[in-house]
C-alpha cells in the first residue's frame, strides 16, 4: 500500500472512465440540489468577474492593438491590420478565460468546495484528513494554481502559435489544445482531494501522468462543457464533485482508511 505523500502508481485508466467520473459528479449534484447551490455561488462571483473584464477587453482591444503596433501608423490598411490584431487580442483573452476559470473559482471559493468535497467523501465512507489551517490552505492553492498557470502558459503559446500554419492549425491544434487544457483543469480539480491525502503537487502530477486516460477523459468533458456559454457556472459544482469521486475510487483508492 502507498503511504500518503506517495506517488500512487496505478496503469493508464480509460478516457471513457474520466468521462464517467464527470458524468458522476454532475449525478451527485442533481440528487443534492442544495449542495449544487451552494457550490454555484463562489462560480457566479467568478463568472461575474469575467465576464466584467472580457467586456472591458472588448470595449478596449482597438486602443491596445493600435498601442502595441506603432509601426504600423503609416500603414494604408492599418485599420484593417489593428482590427484583425484587436480581434486576436480578444479570442487569446477569451481562452486564457476559459482555461483560468476553474483556478480562479476554486480560490475564491476554496472553504465551499473544500465543504463540497468533504461531502462527497462523507457520502462514500471515511474522509482522509491532513487538516491544514484554513490561511495555509488557500496559500498553497494559490501558489499550486500559479504554477499551473505558468505549465499552461508553456504549452498554450506555442499550439497558438501553430494555429496559424494552414491545415494543422484547423485540424490538428484544436484537439492538442484540448488535450492541454483538459489535463490541466484536471490538475486544479483534483487538488482538493489529493491535499487532504497529503499529497504534493510533484505527487499529484506523477499519479495524473500515470493515470493519463482518466485525467484527459475527465477533462476534456469538462473543457467541452465550460465552452457552451454559461455552462461552466453551472457545472462546476459537479465538476469538483467528480474529481473526488475520481481521486477516491480511481487515482488513489489506497489512501483510504480500511
Amino acid at each position: 500500500m502507498s503511504g500518503i505523500g506517495q506517488p500512487v502508481r496505478r496503469g493508464v485508466g480509460g478516457f471513457a472512465d474520466g468521462v464517467g467520473f464527470f458524468l458522476k459528479g454532475l449525478g451527485w449534484c442533481a440528487r443534492r440540489p442544495g449542495w449544487w447551490l451552494f457550490g454555484l455561488i463562489p462560480a457566479l462571483i467568478a463568472f461575474v468577474l469575467y465576464v466584467v473584464a472580457l467586456i472591458w477587453l472588448a470595449t478596449n482591444a482597438g486602443d491596445i492593438a493600435a498601442w502595441i503596433t506603432p509601426f504600423a501608423d503609416d500603414w494604408g490598411w492599418r485599420g484593417l491590420f489593428r482590427t484583425l490584431i484587436g480581434i486576436l487580442i480578444f479570442v487569446v483573452g477569451l481562452g486564457l478565460s476559459i482555461i483560468t476559470f476553474t483556478a480562479v473559482t476554486l480560490a475564491i471559493g476554496e472553504p465551499f468546495y473544500e465543504k463540497l468535497s468533504e461531502k462527497v467523501e462523507e457520502d462514500f465512507g471515511a474522509v482522509p484528513g491532513d487538516d491544514l489551517p484554513f490561511w495555509r490552505s488557500l496559500f498553497r492553492s494559490i501558489r499550486d494554481s500559479l504554477m499551473t498557470l505558468v505549465y499552461v502558459l508553456m504549452f498554450t503559446i506555442p499550439l497558438f502559435i501553430l494555429g496559424f500554419v494552414p491545415v494543422i492549425g484547423q485540424t490538428i491544434v484544436p484537439v492538442l489544445g484540448a488535450l492541454v487544457s483538459g489535463f490541466f483543469l484536471t490538475v486544479e480539480l483534483t487538488a482538493l482531494a489529493m491535499e487532504r491525502r497529503g499529497l504534493h503537487r510533484k505527487d499529484r502530477f506523477a499519479i495524473l501522468r500515470n493515470n493519463k486516460g482518466s485525467a484527459l477523459g475527465f477533462g476534456v468533458a469538462i473543457f467541452l462543457t465550460f465552452l457552451i456559454p454559461f455552462a461552466a457556472v453551472i457545472a462546476m459544482p459537479g465538476a469538483v464533485a467528480g474529481a473526488t469521486l475520481m481521486v477516491r475510487v480511481r487515482l488513489t483508492p489506497s489512501t483510504l482508511v480500511p
